[in-house]
């Protein structure tokens, strides 16, 4: 099968991976009612088509973060990577980097800040999971700091953690170590399995000298989950903004209000995000957010957006109703699963691609442009 497009790695991965792990990151929470929005509401906008502009050269490059960027998209935080490829964390930070975009670790995570640190000098940002102790956020912070990590990205939409049913059924998240039911399953999937074992038991190595976290990925996501900060406050925003030097990005946000608030406490940016639907269920769609939080922010603040995006012209829908950038979430990690590196620098080159494409079918010569024609380019059908 010649793989042309993101959802051809979907079904790579999902015939690579075992189904607790792909559903963990395919799955939504409930009804899925909003992970099917996030996809489905980019069909509302259209691209305004412009035929006999003289030809420029495209330039994809853009600003976001307070950085200049050679695409407006870079590689969000997903958890656990290292189970759908060895050293998958290492991997998707050095197809990013390859790239020349930035990549976000994930508390989450198999491999820790030092250790991406250790294969790469590009930029790297952390995602913070608050979490009830405060000593062990620091600890976090301070591995940020000693990775060179100049953002973090404080994740506040899963305090409260939804109900993915999908993981229910399969027990991610609730079993702490490896059953038979479960090794039958892993042992299904031989050339994954071979992948990961050959590198040992797969742990959460940025807990994994804690011995209250117990031993291995499974018992430590489980507690470390159960330790996320269910009273998370706009004050605790305050407190991270006093501890942090760097960027402070918040990451969950699709209320025009709550956007706002961020700003106030001095926050650098905000993601518009649901989760990819895995929490609210019925909440509105990211893409349908945006032009309201864009309204209520201004054009000087900076606005990243994630969930949905598998196209090109997702990202041009998302830069022209005014995001400053884009971050990609399960469709990297799709090609992760299906081929390590090489999979993620495909999906890459693959969305570079029809970004490319759909500009110059518009008439549009690069992403600042789009920028500024905003709706005269992308519009609500």
């Amino acid at each position: 099968m010649t793989l042309v497009n993101v959802n051809d790695y979907r079904e790579r991965a999902r015939r690579r991976l075992p189904k607790i792990f792909f559903d963990y990151i395919d799955g939504g929470s409930f009804e899925e009612e909003t992970m099917r929005a996030n996809r489905a509401d980019f069909g509302g906008f259209k691209l305004r088509q412009n035929v006999l502009v003289e030809p420029k050269e495209r330039d994809l490059a853009t600003s976001f973060l307070g950085e200049r960027h050679p695409l407006p998209f870079m590689l969000g935080p997903v958890g656990f990577l290292g189970l759908y490829a060895g050293r998958g964390e290492q991997q998707a930070a050095q197809a990013a980097h390859a790239a020349g975009i930035p990549f976000c670790l994930s508390t989450f995570s198999i491999a820790s800040l030092a250790d991406v640190r250790q294969t790469t000098d590009g930029p790297l940002h952390f995602q913070l999971y608050v979490l009830e102790d405060r000593s062990m956020c620091e600890e976090l912070l301070d591995a940020a700091e000693a990775a060179g990590v100049d953002t973090i990205f404080v994740t506040v939409d899963t305090a409260i953690t939804a109900i993915r049913e999908r993981d229910v059924r399969n027990g991610f998240r609730s079993l702490t170590r490896v059953t038979p039911k479960l090794f039958l399953s892993l042992a299904r999937k031989p050339r994954w399995l071979l992948d990961i074992a050959h590198r040992g038991t797969p742990s959460v190595r940025a807990v994994e000298h804690r011995p209250d976290f117990g031993r291995g990925a499974l018992e430590q996501a489980a507690n470390l989950s159960r330790r996320i900060d269910k009273t998370l406050s706009w004050k605790d925003i305050e407190w991270l903004r006093g501890r942090w030097r760097g960027k402070l990005v918040i990451k969950g946000v699709l209320a025009p209000e709550d956007a706002k608030k961020a700003k106030a406490v001095g926050a650098d940016a905000v993601v518009i995000s649901n989760h990819g639907g895995r929490q609210l269920d019925g909440a509105l769609s990211t893409i349908r957010a945006l032009p309201a939080i864009r309204a209520a922010v201004g054009p000087d603040f900076c606005l990243m957006i994630d969930s949905g995006i598998r196209r090109g012209t997702d990202i041009i829908k998302a830069i022209g109703l005014g995001a400053d950038g884009v971050m990609l979430g399960r469709a990297y990690t799709y090609g992760l699963a299906a081929a390590g590196r090489r999979g993620v620098e495909e999906v890459i080159a693959i969305l570079t691609q029809e970004i490319g494409i759909g500009l110059a079918l518009m008439g549009v010569s690069s992403i600042e442009e789009l920028k500024a024609l905003g709706s005269q380019a992308v519009y609500e059908a």
